[in-house]
């Protein structure tokens, strides 16, 4: 398939080495990749290759989100975001999109710094790796808390969606993975991380509030089509007030106001599952470039068991409104 957008690649800029502690990662494998976090020309010849129109670049984990002072968060920000907008983005105008990283330990600032890149750098959303440290590295602010309120406001005003990224735990939360450091990672402890953070924006009832926000959740939903419909089940016999403000079960909420995508999940069969709980309107295609191969994860995506009609849907075009971008060329 010709045109596929994907939209969870990410890059890293020399003078902000934001991947952080990889220590669990084979030391070669981890050059490579931040190699070609670091690389834009590879990149478009990557996506050449297999049949990639666009990728849409974020700042890889933990970004932003790991500073744990404000001040600073704010600064390199706009300092990264205009590295994109001129070193990367501007680099292959017609191939490269830009996802914002923001400063959500300030989220009145966050909302200032996604409106300049969306309305003056035309970036197209924004990524969020996770929680925000406040302070120190043990200290998290989640994207359902009260003070980031200004910042969903501004999301929903814009009328841009927000991916939610995984980062690994707490330092403090990770006794369950003492002895298993390999799962803290992409391996597990990514998506446990993250699905928590996605159920609790789902109870928190931002999306009666915002009813027009959408969030992107990697790695095919980092598991929730298949284990919300538990979760609906289990509420109905909870008090309510042990869960939150949400006027719709969860499962409501990931069909309408949740896109996944394929980045780092190239097996069928767990598409397919994903299809039959959401529907093909709601996936979209990505890799999780360079932690991912674009040679291995899109010639899977084009010849996997589906539709021609559902490929291009999440090939291309879902994204394609989701963005608002100009048509690609199948």
């Amino acid at each position: 398939m010709q045109g596929k957008i994907a939209l969870e690649e990410h890059w890293e800029s020399p003078d902000f080495p934001a991947t952080g502690s990889h220590d669990f990662t084979k030391k070669d494998w981890f050059a490579d990749v931040q190699r070609r976090l670091r690389e834009v020309d590879e990149r478009v010849a990557d996506m050449d290759r297999n049949g990639i129109g666009i990728d849409i670049l974020s700042l890889t984990q933990p970004g932003i989100e790991g500073i744990t002072d404000a001040g600073q968060a704010v600064d390199m920000a706009r300092r990264m975001n205009d590295h994109a907008a001129e070193k990367l983005v501007a680099r292959h105008p017609s191939r490269l999109r830009a996802f914002a990283a923001l400063p959500l330990q300030a989220p009145e600032k966050a909302a200032e710094e996604l409106e300049r890149c969306v309305r003056d750098m035309g970036f197209v959303g924004a990524l969020i790796n996770g929680y925000s440290n406040i302070g120190d590295e043990n200290t998290a602010q989640y994207l359902d808390e009260a003070p980031v309120e200004p910042f969903w406001a501004k999301v929903e005003e814009l009328g841009v969606p927000v991916y939610l990224h995984p980062r690994i735990p707490l330092p403090n939360q990770q006794r369950i993975y003492q002895g298993y450091e390999g799962l803290l990672g992409s391996a597990w402890g990514f998506g446990q991380e993250t699905s928590t953070h996605a159920v609790r924006l789902m109870l928190s009832g931002l999306f009666d509030r915002h009813p027009k926000v959408n969030v992107i959740l990697g790695h095919l939903g980092e598991a929730l089509p298949f284990t919300l419909p538990r979760l609906d089940h289990r509420l109905r016999h909870q008090r309510p007030e042990t869960h939150g403000v949400h006027k719709q079960p969860p499962t409501y909420y990931l069909r309408n106001n949740f896109y996944v995508t394929t980045s780092g999940v190239f097996r069928s069969q767990t598409l397919l599952n994903t299809l039959l709980e959401i529907g093909s309107d709601r996936v979209l295609f990505s890799v999780d470039y360079p932690y991912e191969s674009m040679d291995e994860l899109a010639p899977w995506f084009d010849a996997c068991p589906i539709s021609d009609n559902d490929r291009e849907k999440i090939g291309r075009t879902n994204a394609e409104k989701l963005f608002g971008l100009e048509p690609q060329n199948a």
